[in-house]
């Protein structure tokens, strides 16, 4: 198995910024590509950013030239650098992992989500 653990969330003014963490560990894997995800109360879940194991990087409109994903191969750690955030910004993020595992009999391809982590944009 593979765990995600996010951390960073919090309250946060509008224009602050927060910055969010996702370490993934566990069975021996080769990491694809990770991303961000966010839920906003009564919407679907709708992608953030995510970066691929060569440094390829996609961001939702929303947020281009506020957020800045990236990444620690040696740690396997994402990074979502938030500024200038705004109230419509307020959600649970979620961490999501694209990898191959290789704990079992044949190498499969798996995604993992971690538990999110509340990020709340107020004054």
């Amino acid at each position: 198995q593979v765990q995600l653990v996010e951390s960073g969330g919090g309250l946060v003014q509008p224009g602050g910024s927060l910055r969010l963490s996702c370490a993934a560990s566990g069975s021996t894997f080769s990491m694809l590509a990770m991303g961000w995800y966010r839920q906003a109360p009564g919407k679907q879940r709708e992608l953030v950013a995510t970066i691929t194991s060569g440094g390829t990087t996609n961001y939702a409109d929303s947020v281009k030239g506020r957020f800045t994903i990236s990444k620690d191969n040696a740690k396997n750690t994402v990074y979502l650098q938030m500024n200038s955030l705004k109230p419509e910004d307020t959600a649970v993020y979620y961490c999501k992992a694209d990898l191959i595992n290789y704990s079992g009999t044949y190498p499969r391809r798996d995604d993992y989500w971690g538990q999110g982590t509340q990020v709340t944009v107020s004054s």
